[in-house]
């Protein structure tokens, strides 16, 4: 059959159906190149139908060494081409095993336009031979996806404590908050770190400071910061006991926490090419980015400084006090995929501020 991707705002679009069954979601775009399976593992895109810009996916195959968590969260793929060949059709395979929609030979150029210029809107992929039967089917699929419950972090956080070692005798025992962590900002805390004791979304500051770490992870995460529950109220209450670091949603609930504000971005910064002013390292770097909110710089306290900026658009990049002892990234240091320009940024935490 035809694919569609039915947009809730009535936009439709057209392209060729690969794998899976008709699902919907938010509807956005991402500029990398490449790791289409590390976008797809990377808990942050939980509830999203991913359209990448780069011509050609599934070129390279699968390998789930490269995943960043257990499992595919993404609720669709959209491409312009994709390796589906006698030699190569592991991806697609792949996508259609968890019932994921992949379709190609969609204009994804007018896609992103539209995206940019009007928004992330929720949308469907489906099935049909009309377009007219592609919004009858996308309608209620939309419908039903609006009405999930809006603190997506605690779908995807672990349930249960977990421990790991770190490679590193002499460093810090770290805690870390999951609001749907990739797996890569675990390996680079276990290489600087003695033990990760590893908490669920709604941990109590009480446990967490029972284990009496050295500093505290935030990670990042899907959805909108203001919708996640007991999180802000528990980063509130570690603030200047122990030092804090967050990553993407871990910085937005520290922003939170903090008493500043978020807000929604027109579409968001999903890609492996950013530009970030970093004024905390003294550098301008490339980054990857995966979020759909930020920090308001005007809701700040003052001994709160922004240290970071994305210099495509000067929104707050980066958030750092002292005197609390808490720094917030609104990118991933961690890359995967994207580059390894910000790496460091885990060793001013484990070695200077804890």
């Amino acid at each position: 059959m035809n694919a569609w991707l039915v947009l809730e705002t009535g936009e439709v679009y057209s392209g060729l159906w690969h794998s899976g069954k008709d699902r919907a979601g938010e509807v956005v775009f991402n500029t990398s190149h490449s790791g289409y399976e590390e976008i797809a593992t990377d808990p942050s895109y939980f509830g999203q139908i991913v359209c990448l810009t780069a011509p050609m996916m599934g070129n390279y195959g699968v390998d789930q060494n490269v995943w960043e968590s257990r499992r595919l969260w993404i609720e669709g793929f959209i491409c312009l081409q994709v390796q589906d060949s006698d030699r190569d059709r592991s991806w697609i395979k792949r996508l259609d095993e968890d019932g994921i929609p992949l379709v190609s030979c969609l204009d994804t150029r007018g896609l992103v336009l539209r995206l940019r210029s009007g928004g992330t809107p929720w949308g469907a992929l489906v099935q049909a031979e009309t377009e007219a039967e592609a919004r009858e089917k996308a309608a209620p699929l939309i419908a039903a996806k609006k009405t999930i419950d809006k603190d997506w972090v605690a779908a995807v956080s672990r349930r249960e404590v977990e421990v790991r070692p770190g490679r590193r005798a002499d460093g810090p025992r770290l805690a870390v908050l999951d609001f749907g962590s990739k797996e890569n900002i675990l390996r680079e805390l276990e290489n600087h770190a003695s033990e990760l004791r590893l908490y669920p979304s709604r941990a109590s500051a009480r446990d967490i400071l029972a284990s009496q770490p050295d500093g505290i992870m935030l990670t990042n995460g899907p959805g909108d910061p203001a919708d996640v529950r007991v999180a802000t109220e528990t980063v509130r209450e570690l603030i200047g006991k122990k030092p804090i670091f967050g990553i993407c949603m871990g910085h937005q609930i520290l922003g939170l926490a903090l008493g500043g504000k978020t807000y929604k971005m027109k579409f968001g910064h999903r890609g492996s090419n950013h530009p970030i002013k970093d004024d905390l390292l003294g550098r301008i770097y490339m980054t990857s980015q995966n979020h759909g909110y930020a920090v308001d710089r005007a809701t700040l306290p003052e001994d709160v400084r922004v240290t970071h900026v994305n210099l495509n658009d000067q929104t707050v990049a980066g958030i750092y006090s002292e005197k609390r002892r808490c720094l917030g990234i609104q990118y991933h240091p961690e890359s995967c995929p994207g580059p390894h320009d910000a790496r460091d940024l885990f060793r001013f935490f484990t070695e200077k501020m804890t």
